[in-house]
């Protein structure tokens, strides 16, 4: 079966036949690409313009809170509102080291299985060439490995147990998103 996702109203719908053939038919299309070109699992490896059909248009532009959120809503990621607290949290508020030298706003190691947009690593944490594509690589974090959470609490949950070495992690994350939560 193949469904596909409707972004209004956030949930997967299981496609008809016909879409479903137009739909295995653009997947095999999509693997013989990535097939041909040999790159698929590192965008890093992809030319400029390549990364620019994946990526949106993604321009360059000073960091602000409200260009990321802006970004985080288009790309309808799940929970913004954690993921936001989650990066204040990592940055200091947007004022470590790692967010000003590796324009990392999530903490994240570069990954190593799942599709990435980090160009390497520094200071033991991934490195991008702009804010912007810290949040793309969060967003296909998010699709990887929290696309079936379908709770704040199942979203906790899974905090909880993988990403941060803090044992107060998830509560400082839970009261700061609980304050964040009317910008969404």
């Amino acid at each position: 079966m193949l469904y596909k996702y409707n972004r209004h109203e956030l949930i997967f719908k299981q496609l008809k036949f016909k879409n479903y053939l137009i739909g295995s038919l653009a997947l095999l299309g999509l693997l013989i690409t990535s097939y041909t070109l040999g790159r698929f699992t590192k965008l890093n490896n992809l030319s400029e313009y390549e990364k620019n059909i994946l990526l949106i248009n993604m321009k360059q532009e000073p960091f602000s809170e409200e260009k990321m959120i802006a970004l985080m809503k288009e790309l309808n990621m799940k929970f913004p509102h954690i993921a936001l607290a989650q990066s204040k949290i990592e940055t200091n508020n947007f004022k470590s080291k790692i967010f000003k030298e590796n324009h990392n706003l999530f903490g994240m190691k570069q990954a190593r299985i799942r599709i990435n947009t980090a160009k390497g690593t520094n200071r033991n944490h991934a490195y991008y060439d702009n804010w912007e594509s810290s949040i793309y690589d969060y967003a296909f974090y998010q699709c990887r490995y929290l696309s079936a959470l379908n709770t704040e609490e199942e979203y906790y949950r899974y905090l909880e147990g993988s990403y941060a070495e803090d044992p107060e992690y998830v509560s400082k994350v839970k009261n700061l998103a609980n304050q964040l939560k009317s910008k969404f």
